[in-house]
C-alpha cells in the first residue's frame, strides 16, 4: 500500500483523524478535509512529525466547488485518489414535534449532500484509472429509528443507498469499491451539534449510559481492515458497535 493516497474528510476531530494517522502510520499518503485550519495544521503536524505524509485543504463538504478543489489539489499534489473516505456528519437529534428546520436542512447538506458530492468529484478520476476505494460513514442510525434520531436517520439511510447504488451501478465494472462503515455509540464531537437537550431522558431510557462508547481509533482500525483487502476482495458494509449497546 505504499503508493496509495487518501483523501478524509471530517478530518480535524474524531474518526476522521483517528483515521488519517492510522493510514499514515502504514504509509499512507493523505489529504486532511475540513473547515477548521487550525485543527488541520496541527494534524498535519502531527502525522509528519510521526514520518507520515500529509497534506490539508480547508473544505466545506457541502460546497461542490470545494469537494472537487479538494479532489484536483490531491491528484495535483500526489498524481492519484486511491480511496477517499466520506466521514464528515452532524448529528443535530431532535424530536420532530420541535420542528428544528435549519438543523434539519444542515444535516441533509453536510450528511447526504457532503457525501454525494465526494463521490462525484473522485468518480471521474477513478474511472480513468480502472480502481479506487470509496468508504462512506453512515450510522447504526441508518439501520434502525431511536427517539428523536428520524431526520438523522433519514440522512445515514440515505448514505447507506447512495452507496449501494454506486456499487450496483459503477463499482463491479470498473474496479471501485465502495464500503459503508455504520458505528454505534463512539467518544467524538458529535454530540456538541445537539442543541435539543429534551431528548436525553429518552436516550436514557434505551440504557445509554450503560454503553461503554467506542474509541475513534477502534473505527479507524475498522476502515484500515477494509481497505487493506486484496484487489478482488470487497467489504461492502461493517457495523461496529460497543460490545455492550444493546440498540
Amino acid at each position: 500500500m505504499n503508493s496509495k493516497v487518501a483523501i478524509v474528510t471530517g478530518a480535524s476531530s474524531g474518526m476522521g483523524a483517528a483515521t488519517a494517522k492510522l493510514l499514515a502510520q502504514h504509509d499512507i499518503k493523505v489529504m486532511l478535509a475540513a473547515r477548521r485550519e487550525e485543527r488541520l495544521q496541527q494534524l498535519q503536524e502531527e502525522i509528519r512529525r510521526a514520518g507520515g505524509e500529509a497534506s490539508y485543504k480547508v473544505t466545506d463538504v457541502t460546497s461542490y466547488s470545494d469537494v472537487k478543489s479538494l479532489v484536483d489539489e490531491t491528484v495535483k499534489s500526489y498524481g492519484q485518489i486511491d480511496i477517499l473516505i466520506n466521514n464528515a456528519g452532524i448529528m443535530p437529534l431532535s424530536f420532530f414535534k420541535n420542528l428544528k428546520v435549519d438543523e434539519w436542512e444542515r444535516m441533509i447538506d453536510v450528511n447526504i449532500k457532503g457525501v454525494l458530492y465526494g463521490m462525484a468529484a473522485v468518480y471521474r478520476h477513478m474511472e480513468q484509472r480502472n480502481e479506487g476505494h470509496i468508504i462512506n460513514f453512515s450510522s447504526i442510525a441508518g439501520h434502525i429509528l431511536f427517539p428523536s434520531s428520524s431526520i438523522y436517520s433519514a440522512t445515514k439511510h440515505a448514505v447507506r443507498i447512495l452507496t449501494e447504488g454506486m456499487r450496483t451501478e459503477l463499482g463491479a465494472n470498473q474496479n471501485i469499491r465502495t464500503t459503508l462503515i455504520s458505528p454505534g455509540a463512539v467518544e467524538t464531537e458529535l454530540y456538541d451539534t445537539i442543541t435539543d437537550n429534551s431528548i436525553y431522558p429518552a436516550l436514557e431510557k434505551l440504557g445509554s449510559r450503560d454503553w461503554n462508547q467506542l474509541d475513534p481509533g477502534d473505527i479507524a482500525r475498522t476502515v484500515l481492515f477494509a481497505i487493506q483487502q486484496p484487489a478482488h476482495v470487497t467489504i461492502n458494509e461493517l457495523i461496529v458497535r460497543p460490545t455492550s449497546q444493546s440498540l
